[in-house]
């Protein structure tokens, strides 16, 4: 929805202190958590108005954020 934070720290904020060790000592975990806020970063200016785009593609986008913070989490606690 519009307005709202979408970046993995806000949405995942019992996860905090994982995501940094991650971060900082998986790569493809890194990779991702970086991919993921670029298309978040898109996400938040299109909705702002900032760019402008067909809803099919910010659909897309959406999609692919979601896929990203689903990946992003189940690595998280599978290495818990």
């Amino acid at each position: 929805m519009f307005g709202e934070k979408h970046d993995l720290l806000h949405e995942l904020p019992e996860h905090k202190n994982r995501i940094h060790e991650l971060k900082l000592n998986n790569q493809h975990f890194s990779r991702l958590f970086d991919e993921y806020h670029e298309v978040d970063h898109e996400v938040g200016r299109i909705e702002q108005g900032v760019e402008t785009t067909s809803d099919d593609y910010i659909e897309t986008l959406k999609k692919k954020r979601l896929h990203l913070k689903d990946e992003l989490l189940a690595m998280i606690k599978a290495q818990v």
